[in-house]
């Protein structure tokens, strides 16, 4: 009893599987019913086409059984040129139909990609901490592609073929009830295998988009960091795992061409074979006088376009299953919550930004690891323009405090304060505009050295990057480029030297102006002359603002008003240099190191 109880529960999954089985296509319609007005006309199109389609066995049956007949010549002009008429208005509804839908597939990708891409954009660094970029890129681009050709192509085939297949089925009952009925029973006898094979066609898709995007990703990965591969002497170690991930493609590839393979032959065998069965059953009506030719050619044409129509509707199955499952891939990213939680009425931060920052008893574990607190009932006030040093051991917490200022993560516990005013109230768009950054891996664009700086002001005009260029020691190895600041700097930068690479960001930092600055080892890459150099600069721009500084090298933070000391996400000890140094402990174990040789 169990047993049967267990079987007719796996049953009702399965039903449930094969009704929600084209529901994603179903998400796709919003989209679509943006262009109402060109679907409406594909329609007619394609109502006009299958018409005229259907028409043409109708002008052949009375060509067969009156324009051939003895003293009725005289229809054969005419229905030769009521066919010709009937094919042109076929051929200019086509036509019609393959621009305007066409046109829709496109037209849907574009807002598909746009829309996903602004998405993807807006989620925290939760998204990216457990997926793969190169995953990412493969939605927007193999995915993407893959339903701009069923949208495009492969859903007007099928309505077409819909249509052709309805329509025929009527014009048959029409023309002989008792030869169509021989062909409804044998209708189950084809669909079985469509339906059984084109589950099996949609999990296998779906699994081969996966394998594509792993080998995306990894190739992804590898790319972006050629250098380092190149230095181990790891190229055939990277060739050969990329050779694994697309042999693993191609292996996931070819089972799904299998069973679509076998799931063509099977239609179109069954299918025809049903056909001539029933056609040797018409032409024995004809002999006996139960048909005229006529008749039988009509009813011929029409069980080829039925038959036609079901064999190009197992053929465009397949491709159906494999958008549906490139949609749910897309929709999956779509549906992809808001890590942060943001206020629907944000609460304007007031201008001018003065800078005053707060920690209050604040709490705070990664989601990738939320059994490991990396702040401790962490608290710090930061006065307006003053400058306050972050050091301590890696792993302290320094790097986590920046994260969540610039509100990337939800804190679990206290609150953080931006004069005054609860940042998590706050739009985290308007929280991050009042904060300037240097981080410790400067990231500049695959663009010139002049859009790179001004990526920290989009409406700064030149003489404005030239100038923070200069304030950040910046000016004159770009004024000595080929193109000086038109120059291009190559993917991530790779035309320029760590340290060149560290000033276009500071200069960026300081083109943004804003009322905070955070600096994360903003040296670190430098030169001991370019680093006294942008030291000055820093210090000029830190004078008048609110400045964190983190800092391994506590040479750089012996100046600032204040230094803090983390360790294990909790404060452990803060003051001036000479203070920390006077009250020992951590501090001045990490002097004692530091400054040992000197």
């Amino acid at each position: 009893m169990a047993a049967e109880q267990m079987r007719v529960t796996k049953s009702a999954d399965e039903m449930t599987k094969s009704t929600n089985r084209l529901r994603p296509l179903l998400r796709l319609w919003p989209w679509l019913w943006r262009y109402k007005r060109v679907l409406l006309g594909a329609s007619v199109a394609l109502l006009v086409a299958a018409a005229a389609t259907l028409s043409l066995p109708v002008a052949l049956r009375y060509l067969i059984d009156f324009g051939f007949s003895a003293g009725h010549s005289q229809h054969i002009d005419a229905a030769f040129l009521a066919m010709f008429a009937v094919a042109a208005v076929m051929a200019t509804a086509t036509a019609l139909r393959y621009f305007m839908v066409t046109w829709i597939g496109e037209r849907l990708i574009a807002d598909l990609r746009a829309e996903v891409y602004r998405h993807v954009l807006t989620l925290s660094p939760v998204f990216f901490e457990t997926t793969r970029t190169g995953e990412v890129l493969s939605r927007l681009s193999t995915d993407t592609t893959l339903i701009q050709t069923v949208i495009g192509s492969s859903v007007s085939i099928v309505l077409r073929n819909l249509l052709l297949f309805g329509g025929g089925l009527v014009m048959l009952m029409v023309t002989s009830p008792s030869l169509t009925l021989m062909i409804l029973l044998m209708i189950p006898v084809v669909l079985v295998p469509i339906l059984v094979y084109g589950r099996k066609v949609r999990r296998l898709s779906r699994a081969s988009q996966d394998r594509v995007a792993d080998t995306s990703s990894t190739a992804q990965e590898v790319l972006s960091s050629m250098t380092t591969v190149q230095a181990f002497h790891r190229e055939p170690f990277e060739t050969a795992r990329y050779a694994r991930a697309v042999e693993g493609a191609f292996g996931t590839a070819v089972q799904r061409i299998r069973s679509r393979a076998i799931l063509t032959f099977l239609a179109i065998l069954l299918m025809f074979g049903a056909i001539v069965l029933v056609l040797w059953l018409g032409a024995q009506a004809v002999v006996d006088g139960r048909m005229t030719p006529g008749e039988l050619g009509q009813f011929l044409l029409y069980a080829l376009f039925t038959g036609g129509a079901l064999a190009a509707l197992s053929e465009s199955w397949g491709e159906i299953q494999r958008a549906a499952g490139a949609t749910e891939r897309l929709i999956e990213l779509l549906d992809t919550p808001l890590a942060l939680q943001v206020p629907a009425r944000p609460v304007a931060l007031v201008a001018p930004v003065k800078g005053e920052i707060r920690f209050e008893a604040v709490d705070f574990a990664y989601p990738s690891q939320p059994e490991r607190k990396v702040l401790e009932n962490f608290s710090l006030h930061v006065r307006p323009g003053e400058t306050v040093a972050l050091v301590g051991p890696s792993g302290a917490g320094k790097s986590t405090v920046f994260q969540l200022l610039l509100r990337f993560y939800d804190i679990q516990g206290g609150r953080i304060l931006l004069d005054g005013q609860d940042i998590a109230a706050c739009a985290p768009g308007a929280v991050r505009e009042s904060l300037s950054i240097v981080p410790q891996e400067p990231v500049l664009f695959a663009d010139t050295a002049l859009e790179n700086i001004r990526y920290g002001r989009l409406d700064a005009t030149d003489a404005e990057v030239e100038h923070a260029a200069q304030h950040a020691a910046a000016d004159a190895f770009i004024r000595a480029q080929p193109d000086g600041y038109a120059c291009f700097l190559g993917e991530r930068g790779v035309r320029l030297s760590g340290g060149q690479k560290q000033r276009i960001a500071i200069a960026r930092a300081l083109l943004k102006n804003a009322a905070v600055v955070l600096l994360d080892e903003a040296t670190s890459a430098l030169d001991a002359e370019s680093e006294q150099a942008v030291q000055q600069a820093l210090d000029e721009l830190t004078r008048e603002r609110t400045s964190l500084v983190i800092a391994h090298r506590l040479a750089t933070v012996r100046s600032a008003d204040r230094i803090v000391v983390m360790d294990q996400g909790q404060v452990v000890a803060s003051g001036t240099h000479q203070e920390l140094l006077a009250q020992g402990g951590l501090y001045a174990r990490l002097a004692k190191l530091q400054f040992r040789d000197a």
